[in-house]
């Protein structure tokens, strides 16, 4: 970086980004870990739903459930059916023409044990307000992606600044306490500096700006992606019907993204004549070789094939498989055939980035170590965000915010690359700095022009 004017511009900078987005910070770091152990409180909160019995004895196919569910049920249309691994009750997910959803439970004789509504599940209310504040509105989504774009740049130039200051080196004369938390900020700083980008990196596929642009570049390049069949699936063929009764209404149901519960629409017609029963569907993905547990969603149209999909971050307790095990694979809905599967070695660096990324993110990429390693980082951050606002309140005096008093220079050309560089990678933050830099170079002129006239 240049020597003219790096470390006042990332000084003040580092200060009011830090200033502004700690509270955004304190509670995404709070809900994240919230979060992380969200299989286990669920297993234990929904013990019933997950584990219980109906107490009915006799025993029906998961068709019959189907259909008993339509009927008590009206309102609603089947979007998705869970097949769980034991001990796991199976779910059926349900949804209306408003959006609400609702899981119903099925036991070991696919009797329906309960129901429970989606919004108001622990995962789902701690997911809601880690993205966006319990509000679900855009524009929270989005300060909470440009709080972690700065957070970025708070490690970059605290990085920066920690050497440049010889924080970890240099003693003061007096060893005073704002010394000595500065320091220790800038310690805890530099230990999470790598595992907090990652998990910043991989938390980029719900972010409402950046996500979308990549998933949309994921869509239009296939080979980067998730391949074409993910984006356009096979069509059942529609031969394997009578044609008198090709025309007639067939069952149709919405596909969901990585988080396929909170968007599923659409309407399906069940039993139809010449459609694969949800039996047989169930039957020739096991002889595929497709292990419990999966899901199965009804074909979109008369052209459209029964998904069957194993996936690494469906956010649903007991259903999440390691990223290495995910596979979706259509099967015709008139002969129950499989026309094409997908598995995780198909995808593109962007596909096995979010397949692998999110796990990671959510904390059950690798068993307990990754809930672990995350609370951990989640912990120390907090504890930086702590030290480095207490060193800050013990050098000011009464009457004195010691702010980082503006050096009247032209950044740096180190600077000036640095949010240059930040901000084409993540475009929030490099409009934000635009508008920094607007104000920045205005109060320049008008103090420099001043200490002209004043001359």
């Amino acid at each position: 970086m240049g020597h003219k004017n790096t470390f006042n511009p990332f000084r003040r900078l580092h200060f009011y980004a830090a200033w502004l987005i700690t509270p955004l910070l304190i509670t995404l770091s709070l809900s994240g870990i919230g979060f992380l152990f969200y299989t286990d409180v669920e297993k234990n909160i929904y013990e019933h739903e997950f584990f219980g019995d109906s107490g009915i004895t006799t025993k029906q196919s998961m068709d019959e459930a189907i259909q008993q569910i339509s009927h008590q049920y009206p309102d609603y249309t089947i979007a998705k059916i869970s097949i769980m691994e034991d001990p796991y009750n199976n779910r059926v997910t349900i949804q209306n023409s408003t959006g609400e959803t609702q899981y119903i439970f099925l036991d070991h004789h696919n009797q329906i044990v309960a129901s429970q509504n989606a919004e108001q599940t622990y995962s789902n209310l701690m997911r809601n307000f880690h993205s966006s504040l319990l509000t679900e509105e855009t524009w929270v989504r989005y300060m909470v992606e440009l709080t972690a774009c700065w957070t970025v740049f708070l490690i970059v130039s605290g990085i920066y600044m920690t050497f440049k200051k010889k924080l970890l080196t240099a003693k003061s004369a007096k060893a005073s306490k704002p010394f000595r938390f500065q320091k220790i900020h800038a310690v805890l700083g530099l230990i999470i500096a790598i595992p907090l980008i990652v998990i910043i990196l991989t938390g980029i596929p719900w972010s409402v700006f950046m996500g979308s642009h990549i998933s949309k570049l994921g869509q239009e390049y296939p080979a980067l992606g998730r391949t074409e069949l993910r984006y356009n699936p096979p069509q059942s063929d529609v031969n394997e019907i009578p044609w008198a009764t090709r025309s007639l209404d067939q069952p149709v149901s919405g596909q969901g993204d990585g988080h396929e519960d909170h968007h599923l629409t659409g309407e399906i017609s069940i039993n139809l004549d010449y459609q694969q029963s949800l039996a047989a569907i169930i039957k020739q993905a096991q002889a595929e070789q497709i292990s419990r547990p999966f899901s199965i969603i009804y074909p979109s149209n008369e052209f459209g094939v029964f998904t069957v999909s194993k996936g690494s971050n469906t956010g649903v307790t007991g259903l999440d498989v390691s990223p290495y095990e995910e596979t979706t694979a259509y099967f015709d809905q008139y002969s129950g055939e499989l026309i094409a599967k997908i598995d995780f070695a198909d995808y593109g660096i962007i596909g096995k980035w979010f397949t692998w990324g999110i796990p990671l993110h959510e904390g059950h990429l690798f068993g307990v170590a990754n809930k672990i390693l995350n609370l951990l980082v989640c912990l120390t951050f907090l504890a930086t965000i702590v030290m480095g606002f207490t060193s800050w309140m013990k050098r000011i005096k009464p009457g004195d915010l010691n702010l980082p008093q503006r050096i009247n220079k032209p950044w740096s050309i180190g600077a000036l690359l640095t949010v240059l560089i930040l901000g084409v990678l993540m475009p929030l933050f490099g409009l934000s700095v635009l508008i920094i830099l607007l104000i920045e170079l205005t109060i320049y002129y008008i103090t420099r022009n001043k200490a002209r006239i004043a001359s």
